[in-house]
């Protein structure tokens, strides 16, 4: 991922959940008052590849799709003009080990406090929880609120 020290990253993880919504809302906010910018990293992943001698997908299919859902929900939860302005990149891996690798030298790394997966009542998802107790950089934990 790019690196440009001359101006404070701040790194958010997306992953199509409310919670990455609001965490990529306050990184934008937080960006605009640090003079930063803001980069959105969506993993994917395909559970059971490990292990496997071959994939049985296209893989470059996989990572196009998550590409382009990434850009529309940017535009929905931004707008245009602001989502164009955030640099995004999308990696295969573990989602918290991409998303720490990302942070590295980053002014905070963003996260939403659960994401798709897990259960509903837990205070924290296992991606928020594990980045938060392994990062370099300081971790900003983003809860949605009840409404």
């Amino acid at each position: 991922m790019d690196r440009d020290v001359s101006e404070p990253r701040i790194v958010v993880g997306v992953d199509g959940s409310q919670s990455s919504y609001a965490a990529l809302r306050w990184a934008v906010g937080y960006a605009g008052l640090v003079g930063g910018v803001v980069e959105a990293v969506a993993v994917w992943e395909l559970p059971g590849l490990y292990g496997w001698s071959a994939p049985a997908v296209d893989m470059d299919v996989d990572e196009d799709e998550t590409r382009q859902k990434m850009r529309r929900e940017l535009t929905d939860v931004l707008g245009a003009d602001v989502a164009d302005s955030v640099r995004t990149h999308v990696v295969h891996g573990n989602p918290a080990d991409v998303l720490l690798r990302a942070a590295e030298g980053a002014e905070a790394l963003v996260v939403g406090s659960r994401g798709r997966g897990g259960f509903a009542r837990a205070l924290l998802g296992s991606v928020s929880q594990h980045v938060s107790q392994h990062a370099t950089c300081p971790v900003v934990l983003v809860r949605v609120g009840k409404k």
